[in-house]
């Protein structure tokens, strides 16, 4: 047996026995692995070997480092990578050619963007490391998602898999879904989320998958088209994603398309962050990641109150080691133990809703999930922020903080241009997109919100 395959197998046996265990074979891995990636970190990153220099040799406990933020490792990122081999510019030509959507960088690295919701694009690397971490802990969360009869149902139906995503960029699920693709196997089908409603329908229809995979607001929509008697599938499972949903909408979706349904909470800096429980806790993996809920001056907030932010540390990511990385997101910790069982530290996460935006079409309403929008503007070079707010039914108007040195004239065309097609596509020539003064407005934690709907 290979060293790849002894590896891929350990893990998945070791997921299982830390949660097992419980709280204190959790924080034993923790622990051990905080020391190492630091360790490696140190001596590997000339950023961090500056920033470190002053701690002691060993480190334990995560309050013993400094913060970060994705402005900050982005301006040092020839430093900040651990490889001398990856630089910016290699991986900005990378991404700026969507040719190489879902291709190896270097032959070795995956790599993907942000949306830059914080003020700040982001490039993040992934590792192999990091990919086999991601397959044990799914295996871990598809095992305490389903019943035996759930799997043999999949496996009876060839485990048919539709994902609905983004397409055209560098983001962690276009990449997902382009190298799916790839495989031509007829068991999965990849559909683009600013695809029209009808067709979609029309599509999943044919392919009756039995795993739904689909950003979170299409969620709603689908579950709307199925009430209406014009979607007609029988999936097993539903696995929602990029987005939260008001809880009423979890139990909405699972009545009306019959099937489990789940989501997870993650970020390309470490997509492996959490997982939904029956109970609609989310579980961190803590045995790989450290999550950190602290006030505005980085002090711990205690369980059972909101925090204006939260600090992350990915355990298995040496290629960027994130450590101790403010992540923009409020969060509440659960005070007590999960009712579900899971030793797994439970979460919520405040202000993940998605907003659907709804027109008005020929007598009858059309509904865009925001995706389809916000992935448009991530691609476009020159936008550092973008912000689209629905000020009438047929109205959209275009915040845009843009960056240095880029014309305002052409990104405004090319962004015009592009939702243009988008709302085309749907059959809504009749929507007006007006050009704003004002820059996108930010929430109190200091991100934006790419797509706010009509109140």
């Amino acid at each position: 047996m290979n060293k790849i395959k002894t590896t891929v197998l350990w893990m998945l046996f070791d997921t299982w026995k830390a949660k097992k265990e419980g709280l204190k074979g959790i924080e034993i891995r923790q622990s051990k692995r905080l020391a190492d990636i630091v360790a490696f970190a140190r001596a590997n990153s000339p950023y961090y070997q500056e920033l470190y220099q002053e701690l002691p040799k060993q480190i334990e406990d995560p309050t013993r480092l400094p913060v970060t933020s994705k402005k900050e490792l982005m301006e040092h990122f020839n430093d900040f990578v651990t490889d001398p081999e990856v630089t910016i510019e290699k991986a900005q030509a990378f991404v700026g050619n969507t040719e190489f959507i879902g291709v190896y960088f270097l032959n070795k690295y995956t790599v993907a963007t942000t949306s830059g919701t914080t003020g700040k694009k982001g490039i993040f690397l992934i590792d192999e490391r990091s990919f086999k971490v991601v397959g044990a802990l799914a295996f871990r969360m598809m095992i305490s998602w389903l019943g035996l009869g759930d799997f043999i149902r999949i496996l009876v139906n060839r485990g048919r898999l539709t994902m609905i995503n983004a397409m055209g960029g560098h983001f962690a699920s276009a990449i997902a879904a382009a190298r799916l693709k790839k495989k031509r196997d007829k068991r999965y089908q990849v559909l683009p989320v600013n695809m029209p409603i009808p067709d979609m329908v029309k599509n999943l229809n044919q392919f009756q998958p039995i795993i739904l995979a689909p950003y979170a607001s299409m969620g709603p929509l689908l579950a709307s088209e199925q009430e209406a008697g014009r979607l007609h599938i029988n999936p097993s499972l539903i696995v929602l994603s990029a987005e939260g949903l008001p809880e009423k909408e979890y139990q909405r979706i699972s009545r009306a398309l019959n099937a489990k349904v789940y989501d997870s909470y993650a970020a390309t800096e470490c997509p492996f962050i959490s997982y939904r429980c029956r109970y609609g806790w989310l579980h961190v993996n803590s045995d790989w990641v450290i999550l950190e809920p602290v006030d505005e001056d980085y002090k711990p907030t205690p369980p059972g109150k909101q925090s204006y932010t939260v600090l992350l540390t990915n355990l298995a990511n040496k290629i960027q080691p994130i450590l101790r990385y403010d992540l923009g997101d409020s969060i509440l910790q659960k005070p007590e133990p999960c009712k579900c069982g899971n030793p797994l530290p439970a979460i919520r996460v405040q202000g993940r809703s998605s907003d659907v935006l709804t027109f008005p079409a020929d007598g009858e309403k059309v509904s865009i999930a925001p995706l389809a929008f916000s992935t448009v503007a991530a691609r476009i070079p020159g936008i550092d922020l973008f912000q689209l707010v629905q000020t009438s039914p047929t109205n959209l108007r275009i915040r845009l903080k843009l960056s240095a040195g880029a014309e305002p004239e052409r990104v405004w065309q090319t962004i015009l241009a592009e939702l243009a097609g988008v709302l085309k596509e749907n059959r809504l020539e009749n929507i007006t997109l007006e050009k704003a003064e004002e820059l996108p407005e930010q929430t109190s934690g200091g991100k934006v919100r790419e797509v706010i709907p009509l109140k």
